[in-house]
């Protein structure tokens, strides 16, 4: 070891920020390690590197006891001791310099692991707290590899993990296509391979959605328009309510943008995903109502203390309103974080009217929101498909029973 190791010491530690003691102090642990190799592993040693030259001094540390005290090798006898230095008395520490069988070889062995485990701890330890302070933001990634469904993927200095619950249905992840991902979690590993920092990605996320729809909307951007909610259900439809406090601002063209570009741009990195966007509002009828697009209702009866509204469609629009499967009125539920219920025009007069349900609510009083809607509407077959209807107001279930 020699001042030119120390010099490499010091450089480490302005490029990498690793403490040039705490690299020595390490070094110093791992040179004992060794040096008890050669002298026995019960041996007391100590080592001490000097942090200007680099110079490195062993030393054996044994205790002086007397002839039948004698256990093991970190204890020497008075007359040994006496041997060293005629003023050692029984019960003083000898310290013995010595120099290890070919210690030359095995410190520059051993300095070199340490100066590569720290580099490597250190690249862990940047990588961690760039990314960690990442966490809710997209990147552009390339896939690597696939094991046992989990897709690794390669963004900027390291690799990121997407699980199979964080993928979407139907997406391709071939090794080398490009996609942007959401970082969803940063941790720290501290076991096996996986040691060190694990990037948590997901595909399927909200979140996904509203940063790409940041990438696409300058107005977003600046937050002329805020997202106030998003209710996904990945790879099949997203509800996204916005709003603006700018009245020359409309918050839902600035996100579909002229003929669409913006939203268009979204649905391809999505494969598809269909989009719909809707005016927020603080009054929970009217954003019930706007939630449930493209089913236009009637009524809604707004229920404060538990939170929920009771929806009333004409009766050819409650498959559009309900949608395939429910998909429609549960993400509009979760959009405006209510709990809606959807009936017909004629289940709702049959079973009693406005007095039944009060009764049956226990309520006096619900707070009503009526929109007029023409009596008689043309089916929209377009729509109706899309919501998972047919012209009859039946849903079909997945198993492709009727419900």
């Amino acid at each position: 070891m020699n001042k030119e190791f120390i010099l490499a010491i010091e450089e480490l530690e302005k490029e990498r920020d690793i403490s040039k003691d705490v690299m020595i102090k390490t070094l110093e642990q791992a040179l004992v390690s060794a040096c008890k190799k050669n002298y026995g592993k019960d041996q007391n040693v100590e080592v001490n590197i000097d942090r200007d030259t680099g110079d490195i001094e062993v030393i054996l540390i044994k205790e002086v006891v007397s002839d039948e005290d004698v256990m093991n090798e970190t204890q020497l006898t008075l007359d040994e001791a006496r041997e060293i230095d005629p003023s050692y008395n029984i019960g003083d520490m000898v310290y013995i310099r010595t120099v290890p069988k070919d210690f030359g070889r095995i410190a520059a062995q051993t300095a070199k692991q340490v100066v590569v485990q720290f580099i490597r701890e250190a690249e862990r330890g940047s990588i961690y707290s760039d990314y960690a302070n990442r966490e809710g933001e997209i990147m552009t990634g390339v896939v690597q590899r696939e094991n046992n469904g989990t897709v690794y993927i390669s963004i900027d200095r390291t690799e990121g993990v997407l699980s199979e619950k964080e993928q979407v249905p139907g997406e391709d992840y071939s090794i080398n296509s490009r996609l942007k991902v959401y970082i969803m979690d940063v941790r720290e590993s501290r076991r096996g391979a996986s040691r060190g920092p694990q990037i948590l990605l997901s595909r399927s996320h909200p979140g996904l959605v509203k940063r790409l729809f940041e990438l696409e909307v300058p107005e977003i951007r600046e937050g002329v328009v805020e997202i106030r909610s998003i209710a996904r259900e990945a790879g099949s439809r997203t509800k996204m309510a916005v709003s603006t406090n700018d009245p020359d601002v409309d918050a839902v063209g600035s996100c579909i943008g002229q003929r669409g570009v913006r939203v268009q741009a979204v649905v391809d990195e999505l494969f598809g995903e269909k989009i719909d966007i809707i005016s927020w509002s603080e009054d929970p009828a009217e954003l019930i109502m706007s939630a449930l697009s493209p089913a236009k209702a009637e009524e809604v009866f707004i229920n404060e203390d538990d939170k929920a509204a009771t929806v009333i469609v004409p009766d050819y629009q409650l498959s559009l309103a309900i949608g395939r499967d429910g998909q429609n009125v549960r993400l509009a539920a979760r959009l405006c974080g209510w709990k809606i219920d959807i009936k017909s025009r004629t289940q709702f007069d049959e079973a009693g009217g406005l007095d039944a349900f009060l009764a049956e609510q226990g309520l006096d009083l619900v707070e009503e929101y009526i929109e007029e809607v023409p009596a008689e509407m043309p089916y929209d077959e377009a729509a109706a498909d899309e919501a998972g209807a047919n012209e009859d107001g039946i849903v079909f279930a997945a198993d492709g029973d009727e419900d």
